[in-house]
């Protein structure tokens, strides 16, 4: 497929002025996240408003290690139910910090695991129309079992170590519905990393 010239290629993080911010308003603020909502103008002049939810950027670990895929499961309030995912997460008071430390430290954080090797795959966003937010994706390999130190909030969260084929079942069979894992996952694969 050719893209028309006027639009960038995938891969381009271009920045136009297709939509100009006239004015912007915090609506709402936690210490998780801000709600914005911005009074715009398009190239041609019509005046629009956007609504966008601003997060800390977070990584998702894959931890797959001699055949065995090592998943997290916990309780999501928003959608009221369990879910099986990769571990994944961020540390919102250290925002700077390297990402590469994030994803260690959440991996021992949520199954106890430590990588005696970890390799970035790629950055992905999961909502970019409504959401600032992006995931890094890491590779977690040369496992070795440790203790898991769980944040208070995490205090449901249980661990399980599955066979690849049986991963891949659960994708396909819809047990696992995570986007951010099932994106992931596809792009190790397409990676050939897995």
């Amino acid at each position: 497929m050719t893209l028309p010239s006027s639009q960038p290629a995938p891969e381009d993080d271009a920045t136009g002025d297709d939509i100009t911010t006239v004015s912007s308003r915090v609506a709402y603020e936690n210490r998780w996240m801000r709600v914005r909502e911005d009074e715009t103008r398009l190239r041609d002049g019509t005046a629009g408003l956007y609504g966008f939810v601003e997060k800390a950027d977070f990584v998702i670990i894959a931890p797959i290690d001699r055949g065995l895929v090592h998943l997290v499961q916990q309780f999501r309030y928003p959608i009221r139910s369990r879910q099986w995912e990769f571990p994944q997460g961020s540390w919102e008071a250290s925002p700077d910090i390297d990402p590469v430390e994030v994803a260690r430290g959440e991996l021992a954080e949520e199954t106890g695991l430590r990588a005696g090797r970890i390799e970035e795959a790629g950055r992905l966003y999961p909502l970019y129309g409504t959401v600032t937010q992006s995931f890094r994706i890491f590779l977690a390999s040369e496992l070795s079992p440790g203790e898991a130190r769980l944040e208070h909030s995490e205090q449901d969260l249980v661990s399980a170590s599955v066979p690849l084929a049986e991963f891949e079942r659960m994708i396909v069979e819809g047990s696992i519905r995570d986007a951010g894992t099932v994106a992931a996952f596809g792009l190790l694969r397409l990676k050939g990393l897995v």
